[in-house]
């Protein structure tokens, strides 16, 4: 989702100049499952990978260490001027160390997000990387304050805006276009609970969940509440959309809660989606509960009302005391049911944080074309 409108902006350069730019795209295999990365692809009009390392699964060290080892060999081969890297990853942080152990310049897409736990890996991603990088691009100002307090020096930090709404922006007509009913029957887990009343769920208000990190999942005293929570409360009101996570399902399966979540009539259980059935979805949304970064964004700009559960978020300028459309609430299931209450109260409204234009990934390109 991050890469496709970068790699348009070089297409698109190089099409009206003789300073052509050479690029490499590089596909770590990190995401292995096939539904949540190779759909991604055929959806964005992403080139194949040039290369695929085809890391797969594995702990953290694991991921890095055959991440660095393998994308050495390519940097030794290619011999590029510059690493562009992503998120906060792990394939982040191995590619971004590699690159700069072989005196290579790195860049970093949005950086500059800080959580500010230090237990998430993706923090320790995040710092690591943007201490490395050479050109630090961000998506708000906040970001660009992080690294400002941390001492980074002003040349190398450029606001260049939030290159996931070039993406959302860019195929916002498309999604709109689908029917919530065939993305249902198209992706539904047990055709069985497919009943009728699905049938106008356009014309109702439904919630979407999304749920997959270890904190809210991992540990039966946390995701047991949380399913309660929606099986017990939040169905009565309304029914529930939930594209599951691998990960997710199959600790409800050994928590031994998959067969009552599948079989409730108000939940509908659907394989991990492609970018334009999510979309879809979150548009049209009366109320998201997510524990992702990337939906937070989308959901600032399209004004679905947002309960995201976590402590604490990379991406404050989604909150609602910066304008955006969502509250943290961790996991505690009184402070969401409070929020959920809340929320439920709000109308959609849009907002759009400085540079979200769905014109980043040009600004990306003339960022590096001039530090080079």
């Amino acid at each position: 989702m991050k890469i496709a409108p970068f790699i348009k902006a070089i297409e698109k350069h190089n099409a009206i100049t003789q300073n052509k730019m050479e690029h490499i795209l590089i596909h770590t295999g990190q995401h292995y499952d096939d539904r949540m990365s190779q759909a991604f692809f055929e959806d964005l009009g992403i080139p194949d990978a040039d290369i695929n390392l085809g890391i797969g699964s594995g702990s953290h060290a694991q991921q890095v260490g055959n991440t660095m080892i393998a994308f050495e060999k390519v940097l030794e081969a290619e011999k590029p001027d510059w690493v562009v890297v992503v998120g906060d990853v792990n394939a982040t942080l191995a590619c971004s160390v590699t690159a700069k152990k072989m005196h290579i310049k790195v860049c970093h897409i949005e950086a500059g997000l800080r959580s500010g736990d230090m237990k998430m890996p993706e923090e320790i991603n995040r710092l690591v990387t943007d201490r490395l990088s050479d050109l630090l691009l961000t998506p708000d100002i906040l970001s660009s304050e992080n690294l400002r307090k941390e001492g980074v020096s002003e040349e190398k930090i450029k606001f260049v805006g939030n290159i996931m709404i070039d993406t959302l922006e860019s195929n916002r007509e498309k999604a709109a276009q689908l029917k919530i009913y065939d993305i249902i029957k198209a992706n539904i887990i047990d055709i069985h609970n497919l009943e009728l009343s699905t049938l106008n769920i356009e014309l109702n208000a439904f919630a979407l969940i999304t749920l997959h990190r270890p904190s809210n999942v991992d540990q039966k005293e946390v995701l047991e509440p949380l399913m309660r929570f929606l099986l017990d409360e939040v169905s009565k009101d309304m029914p529930i959309i939930w594209p599951i996570h691998p990960r997710t399902r199959k600790q409800l399966e050994n928590f031994e809660l998959w067969e009552e979540v599948l079989s409730h009539p108000h939940m509908i259980l659907l394989f991990p989606l492609g970018y334009h059935n999510m979309l879809c979805l979150n548009m049209d949304a009366t109320i998201m509960l997510s524990d992702s970064g990337g939906l937070q964004e989308e959901c600032t700009v399209l004004g679905t009302p947002c309960l995201t559960l976590r402590w604490n978020t990379e991406r404050p300028i989604t909150l609602r005391e910066h304008g955006g459309a969502s509250v943290l609430v961790g996991n505690n299931v009184e402070r969401i049911r409070k929020e959920y209450e809340q929320t439920l109260k709000f109308n959609r409204k849009p907002q759009r944080p400085e540079l979200w234009d769905g014109q980043t990934a040009g600004r990306v390109l003339e960022a590096i074309l001039e530090a080079d």
